[in-house]
Protein backbone atom coordinates (compact mmCIF):
# COMPACT_ATOMS: atom_id res chain seq x y z
CA UNK A 1 0.00 0.00 0.00
CA UNK A 2 1.43 3.89 -0.72
CA UNK A 3 1.43 6.48 1.52
CA UNK A 4 0.55 10.28 0.56
CA UNK A 5 1.38 13.10 2.68
CA UNK A 6 -0.63 16.05 2.48
CA UNK A 7 -0.01 19.38 3.54
CA UNK A 8 -3.11 22.08 3.85
CA UNK A 9 -5.81 18.64 4.13
CA UNK A 10 -8.13 20.76 6.21
CA UNK A 11 -10.54 21.73 3.68
CA UNK A 12 -11.22 22.40 -0.08
CA UNK A 13 -8.89 20.61 -2.14
CA UNK A 14 -6.35 18.79 -0.01
CA UNK A 15 -9.40 17.54 2.03
CA UNK A 16 -10.93 16.14 -0.79
CA UNK A 17 -7.08 14.71 -2.45
CA UNK A 18 -7.17 12.52 1.39
CA UNK A 19 -10.53 11.52 1.01
CA UNK A 20 -10.06 10.02 -2.49
CA UNK A 21 -6.59 8.81 -2.20
CA UNK A 22 -7.92 6.73 1.02
CA UNK A 23 -10.82 5.41 -1.17
CA UNK A 24 -8.44 4.53 -3.50
CA UNK A 25 -6.79 2.42 -1.09
CA UNK A 26 -3.23 4.79 -0.18
CA UNK A 27 -1.97 4.92 3.15
CA UNK A 28 -3.07 8.89 3.71
CA UNK A 29 -1.06 11.71 6.40
CA UNK A 30 -3.28 14.64 6.32
CA UNK A 31 -1.72 17.61 7.76
CA UNK A 32 -2.92 20.81 8.29
CA UNK A 33 -2.47 23.76 11.50
CA UNK A 34 -5.60 22.24 13.75
CA UNK A 35 -5.99 18.73 13.20
CA UNK A 36 -9.35 18.84 15.27
CA UNK A 37 -10.83 21.01 12.60
CA UNK A 38 -11.15 17.70 10.10
CA UNK A 39 -13.65 15.43 12.56
CA UNK A 40 -14.52 13.96 9.54
CA UNK A 41 -10.82 12.39 8.51
CA UNK A 42 -10.52 10.56 11.65
CA UNK A 43 -13.42 8.42 10.72
CA UNK A 44 -11.20 6.78 8.07
CA UNK A 45 -9.12 4.16 8.87
CA UNK A 46 -6.58 4.57 6.76
CA UNK A 47 -6.36 8.31 7.31
CA UNK A 48 -3.84 9.65 9.87
CA UNK A 49 -3.87 13.36 10.95
CA UNK A 50 -0.75 15.66 11.94
CA UNK A 51 -0.39 18.63 12.88
CA UNK A 52 1.48 20.84 10.38
CA UNK A 53 2.13 24.74 9.62
CA UNK A 54 4.67 25.05 7.00
CA UNK A 55 5.51 28.40 7.86
CA UNK A 56 7.38 26.62 11.01
CA UNK A 57 10.32 24.68 10.59
CA UNK A 58 9.71 22.97 13.62
CA UNK A 59 6.49 21.72 13.25
CA UNK A 60 7.84 20.33 9.83
CA UNK A 61 10.31 18.53 10.68
CA UNK A 62 8.48 16.65 13.84
CA UNK A 63 5.41 15.85 11.22
CA UNK A 64 8.24 14.52 8.60
CA UNK A 65 9.71 12.47 11.50
CA UNK A 66 6.26 11.20 12.90
CA UNK A 67 5.42 9.97 9.32
CA UNK A 68 8.36 8.58 8.09
CA UNK A 69 8.45 6.36 11.48
CA UNK A 70 5.85 4.71 10.37
CA UNK A 71 5.55 4.99 6.79
CA UNK A 72 7.61 4.96 3.49
CA UNK A 73 6.34 8.00 2.09
CA UNK A 74 5.72 7.54 -1.80
CA UNK A 75 4.04 10.80 -2.87
CA UNK A 76 4.15 14.36 -1.00
CA UNK A 77 1.40 16.82 -2.38
CA UNK A 78 1.92 20.39 -1.48
CA UNK A 79 -1.45 21.72 -1.05
CA UNK A 80 -0.85 24.57 1.77
CA UNK A 81 -1.43 27.75 0.48
CA UNK A 82 -3.74 30.77 0.72
CA UNK A 83 -4.50 34.07 -1.59
CA UNK A 84 -3.73 37.62 -1.01
CA UNK A 85 -5.94 40.09 -3.20
CA UNK A 86 -6.16 43.74 -3.68
CA UNK A 87 -4.15 46.60 -5.23
CA UNK A 88 -0.25 45.89 -4.39
CA UNK A 89 0.00 49.43 -3.04
CA UNK A 90 -2.33 48.92 -0.05
CA UNK A 91 -0.65 45.66 0.56
CA UNK A 92 1.68 45.86 4.00
CA UNK A 93 5.16 44.10 4.27
CA UNK A 94 3.14 41.33 6.50
CA UNK A 95 0.85 40.45 4.39
CA UNK A 96 3.56 39.88 1.91
CA UNK A 97 5.94 38.00 4.06
CA UNK A 98 3.08 36.29 5.17
CA UNK A 99 1.94 34.98 1.75
CA UNK A 100 5.21 34.40 0.41
CA UNK A 101 6.35 32.12 3.86
CA UNK A 102 3.43 29.96 3.68
CA UNK A 103 3.16 29.77 -0.25
CA UNK A 104 5.93 29.71 -1.78
CA UNK A 105 8.95 28.97 1.57
CA UNK A 106 6.58 26.31 3.13
CA UNK A 107 6.82 24.46 -0.10
CA UNK A 108 10.23 24.76 -0.50
CA UNK A 109 11.07 23.87 3.31
CA UNK A 110 8.78 20.71 3.17
CA UNK A 111 10.36 19.70 -0.24
CA UNK A 112 13.33 19.93 1.37
CA UNK A 113 12.59 18.21 4.74
CA UNK A 114 11.19 14.50 2.80
CA UNK A 115 14.21 14.79 0.15
CA UNK A 116 16.49 12.39 1.96
CA UNK A 117 13.36 9.83 2.86
CA UNK A 118 13.12 9.42 -0.66
CA UNK A 119 15.94 9.40 -2.15
CA UNK A 120 17.36 6.75 0.20
CA UNK A 121 14.08 5.11 -0.57
CA UNK A 122 15.02 4.93 -4.43
CA UNK A 123 12.41 7.35 -5.69
CA UNK A 124 9.19 9.03 -4.94
CA UNK A 125 7.11 12.21 -6.30
CA UNK A 126 6.41 15.52 -5.17
CA UNK A 127 3.42 16.83 -6.42
CA UNK A 128 2.88 21.13 -5.75
CA UNK A 129 -0.51 22.17 -6.73
CA UNK A 130 0.29 25.80 -7.93
CA UNK A 131 -2.39 27.68 -9.97
CA UNK A 132 -3.47 28.48 -13.54
CA UNK A 133 -1.90 32.17 -11.57
CA UNK A 134 1.08 30.24 -12.21
CA UNK A 135 1.07 30.47 -15.83
CA UNK A 136 -1.30 33.61 -16.25
CA UNK A 137 -1.70 36.43 -14.31
CA UNK A 138 -4.69 38.68 -13.45
CA UNK A 139 -5.20 42.05 -12.10
CA UNK A 140 -4.70 42.71 -8.07
CA UNK A 141 -3.30 39.50 -6.82
CA UNK A 142 0.47 40.65 -7.85
CA UNK A 143 1.87 38.86 -4.67
CA UNK A 144 0.14 35.65 -4.73
CA UNK A 145 0.96 35.11 -8.95
CA UNK A 146 4.54 35.99 -7.78
CA UNK A 147 4.54 32.73 -5.21
CA UNK A 148 2.74 30.64 -7.71
CA UNK A 149 5.02 31.30 -10.82
CA UNK A 150 8.20 31.24 -8.44
CA UNK A 151 6.77 27.50 -7.43
CA UNK A 152 6.55 26.47 -11.44
CA UNK A 153 10.26 27.44 -11.92
CA UNK A 154 11.12 26.27 -8.73
CA UNK A 155 9.50 22.61 -9.54
CA UNK A 156 11.06 22.67 -13.16
CA UNK A 157 14.31 23.37 -11.60
CA UNK A 158 14.63 20.73 -9.28
CA UNK A 159 12.86 18.07 -11.66
CA UNK A 160 16.11 17.97 -13.28
CA UNK A 161 18.34 17.64 -10.10
CA UNK A 162 16.37 15.04 -8.24
CA UNK A 163 15.90 12.69 -11.95
CA UNK A 164 18.87 10.74 -11.01
CA UNK A 165 17.54 9.55 -7.82
CA UNK A 166 13.99 8.21 -9.46
CA UNK A 167 12.18 11.37 -7.33
CA UNK A 168 10.26 12.91 -10.31
CA UNK A 169 8.56 16.34 -9.68
CA UNK A 170 5.33 17.74 -10.86
CA UNK A 171 3.11 20.85 -11.17
CA UNK A 172 -1.24 20.80 -10.89
CA UNK A 173 -2.01 23.89 -11.80
CA UNK A 174 -6.04 24.56 -10.88
CA UNK A 175 -8.34 27.35 -12.11
CA UNK A 176 -11.19 28.20 -9.70
CA UNK A 177 -12.52 25.96 -7.48
CA UNK A 178 -15.91 26.03 -5.04
CA UNK A 179 -15.05 26.23 -1.96
CA UNK A 180 -14.84 28.66 1.21
CA UNK A 181 -11.63 29.89 -0.37
CA UNK A 182 -12.84 33.61 -0.08
CA UNK A 183 -14.11 32.93 3.49
CA UNK A 184 -11.65 30.87 5.02
CA UNK A 185 -8.04 31.41 3.33
CA UNK A 186 -8.25 34.83 1.30
CA UNK A 187 -6.38 37.93 2.82
CA UNK A 188 -7.06 41.48 1.27
CA UNK A 189 -6.09 45.16 0.83
CA UNK A 190 -7.68 47.81 -0.13
CA UNK A 191 -6.60 51.62 -1.67
CA UNK A 192 -9.00 54.37 -2.49
CA UNK A 193 -7.18 55.08 -5.56
CA UNK A 194 -8.27 51.44 -7.26
CA UNK A 195 -11.63 51.22 -5.89
CA UNK A 196 -12.66 51.88 -9.04
CA UNK A 197 -11.02 49.49 -10.87
CA UNK A 198 -10.50 46.74 -8.09
CA UNK A 199 -14.68 46.96 -7.39
CA UNK A 200 -15.10 46.40 -10.99
CA UNK A 201 -12.90 43.54 -11.42
CA UNK A 202 -15.03 41.82 -8.40
CA UNK A 203 -18.24 41.98 -9.55
CA UNK A 204 -17.24 40.52 -13.08
CA UNK A 205 -15.90 37.58 -10.91
CA UNK A 206 -18.66 36.99 -9.06
CA UNK A 207 -21.13 37.29 -12.10
CA UNK A 208 -20.18 34.18 -13.36
CA UNK A 209 -19.46 35.58 -16.74
CA UNK A 210 -15.59 36.07 -16.51
CA UNK A 211 -12.48 33.48 -17.11
CA UNK A 212 -13.11 31.79 -14.12
CA UNK A 213 -15.54 28.68 -14.21
CA UNK A 214 -15.40 27.09 -11.02
CA UNK A 215 -15.02 23.19 -10.74
CA UNK A 216 -15.64 21.03 -7.51
CA UNK A 217 -12.84 20.43 -4.87
CA UNK A 218 -13.45 16.61 -6.12
CA UNK A 219 -13.29 17.13 -9.40
CA UNK A 220 -9.70 18.77 -9.08
CA UNK A 221 -8.48 16.38 -6.63
CA UNK A 222 -9.55 13.40 -9.31
CA UNK A 223 -6.90 15.23 -11.68
CA UNK A 224 -4.42 15.41 -8.83
CA UNK A 225 -5.20 11.32 -8.48
CA UNK A 226 -5.02 11.09 -12.27
CA UNK A 227 -1.22 12.97 -12.38
CA UNK A 228 0.12 11.01 -9.64
CA UNK A 229 -0.34 7.42 -11.28
CA UNK A 230 1.00 9.04 -14.66
CA UNK A 231 4.43 7.53 -14.77
CA UNK A 232 5.68 9.62 -17.28
CA UNK A 233 8.04 12.54 -16.53
CA UNK A 234 5.53 15.49 -17.62
CA UNK A 235 5.99 18.13 -15.46
CA UNK A 236 2.78 20.17 -15.53
CA UNK A 237 -0.86 19.19 -15.56
CA UNK A 238 -3.45 21.76 -16.04
CA UNK A 239 -6.87 20.93 -13.53
CA UNK A 240 -10.54 22.25 -14.57
CA UNK A 241 -12.23 23.31 -18.10
CA UNK A 242 -11.65 27.21 -17.04
CA UNK A 243 -7.68 26.52 -16.61
CA UNK A 244 -6.95 24.48 -19.80
CA UNK A 245 -9.33 26.39 -21.93
CA UNK A 246 -6.84 29.78 -20.82
CA UNK A 247 -3.56 27.86 -20.82
CA UNK A 248 -4.56 26.37 -24.31
CA UNK A 249 -5.31 30.58 -25.21
CA UNK A 250 -2.58 31.96 -24.07
CA UNK A 251 -0.24 29.37 -26.14
CA UNK A 252 -2.30 30.17 -28.83
CA UNK A 253 -2.52 33.67 -28.92
CA UNK A 254 0.40 34.70 -27.29
CA UNK A 255 1.41 36.59 -24.32
CA UNK A 256 0.37 39.93 -25.22
CA UNK A 257 -2.75 39.63 -26.77
CA UNK A 258 -3.93 37.43 -23.59
CA UNK A 259 -3.06 39.95 -21.48
CA UNK A 260 -5.40 42.40 -23.61
CA UNK A 261 -7.82 39.58 -23.54
CA UNK A 262 -7.90 40.07 -19.53
CA UNK A 263 -8.05 43.37 -19.38
CA UNK A 264 -10.91 43.94 -21.43
CA UNK A 265 -13.07 41.28 -19.87
CA UNK A 266 -11.81 41.92 -16.10
CA UNK A 267 -11.14 45.99 -15.93
CA UNK A 268 -13.15 48.70 -16.55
Amino acid sequence: MKTIFITGASAGLGKAAAKLFAAKGWNVIATMRTPDAAQDLKTVNNITLLPLDVTRIDQIDDAVKNATAKHKIDVVLNNAGYGLMGPFESTDDSQITRQIDTNLSGVLRVTKAFTPHLRENGGGLFVNITSIGGRAAFPFSAVYHATKWALEGFSESLAFELSQFNIRVKTVAPGGIISDFAERSLDTSSHPAYDNTFGHMISVARSGKSVFQYSTAEHIAEEVYNAVIDDTDRLRYTAGPDATAMYAERLKIGDEAFRKMIATQLLP
